[in-house]
């Protein structure tokens, strides 16, 4: 039985300083188990692999943005950060291409042991100025949900102050998923982002009821994002300057320890 499914839901922003901002959008997302590509691809008339489909995936998107397998680059990432996992799924949370574009602000691999076992997740996060940076957290697989934390490194929005953390509170995939992350600085909570979403059927049929009833909506992913930041401008939001990006791809959190950079 195959991992790889559609989830519909809606993400929800909710700015609360300086000036109050809210919207709600409707979307589907895509667990990928990036060991199943290969069949995906075979199983699926409207899906293809690294080539133009009606929906697409290239592993160039993500990672490295190189043409290297996906699933090697993250297990090579979990080895050379002291995480085991052996040849457990990688599984990975994300928008495809439609007709040929995607945008995607946060892709989420969800990072399981031979055991099945969630022994950590990577948040890869990619801003419009072309950068990318991830995040990689080790689970504690006892907690439900998941709590997890991480000190920001990334520009991200340019109304979005550098001096601030990240809690995420996780649904991992199963019949629902939720990713929540609340963004905090020293004076209170900034920001409250989630996508929330119902497991569907990944099947030809289904991918032509999600193109019908959400049309070009990775188009509408990135025309969002600069609306909304229009709004903010026009609400006298202030611009945060942009720094130099970090100088490693990944911020490390191990369990009960203090956050650390790793070069990969």
């Amino acid at each position: 039985m195959s991992a790889s499914t559609l989830y519909a839901g809606q993400v929800m922003h909710h700015r609360f300083r300086p000036r109050r901002h809210r919207f709600i959008y409707r979307v589907v997302s895509w667990l990928i188990d990036l060991d199943e590509l290969p069949r995906l691809q075979q199983r699926l008339r409207l899906f293809s692999v690294n080539r133009f489909n009606l929906f697409s995936f290239h592993e160039r998107d993500h990672g490295d943005g190189s043409d290297r397998p996906l699933v090697d680059q993250v297990r090579q990432l979990l080895r050379t950060n002291g995480i085991d996992t052996g040849h457990g799924p990688i599984r990975l949370l994300c928008y495809p291409r439609i007709l040929g574009y995607v945008f995607n602000p946060l892709s989420v691999y969800y990072c399981y042991d031979d055991s099945q076992t969630l022994r950590a997740i990577l948040y890869e996060v990619s801003n419009t100025f072309g950068q990318r940076h991830s995040y990689l957290i080790e689970t504690d697989a006892q907690a439900e949900p998941l709590r997890q934390y991480s000190d920001k490194a990334f520009y991200v929005s340019p109304f979005m102050p550098m001096d601030a953390g990240y809690q995420f509170r996780m649904r991992p995939p199963g019949a629902r998923v939720a990713v929540c992350i609340r963004q905090r600085d020293s004076v209170g909570s900034l920001l409250h982002a989630t996508f929330t979403g119902q497991r569907r059927e990944l099947s030809d049929r289904a991918l032509l009821s999600v193109f019908v009833r959400y049309p070009l909506m990775t188009l509408k992913v990135i025309a969002g994002i600069h609306w909304e930041a229009l709004r903010l401008w026009r609400k006298g939001v202030p611009l945060q300057p942009r720094p130099a990006a970090p100088p490693h791809p990944v911020t490390l959190i191990r369990l009960g320890r203090e956050s650390s950079h790793e070069t990969v």
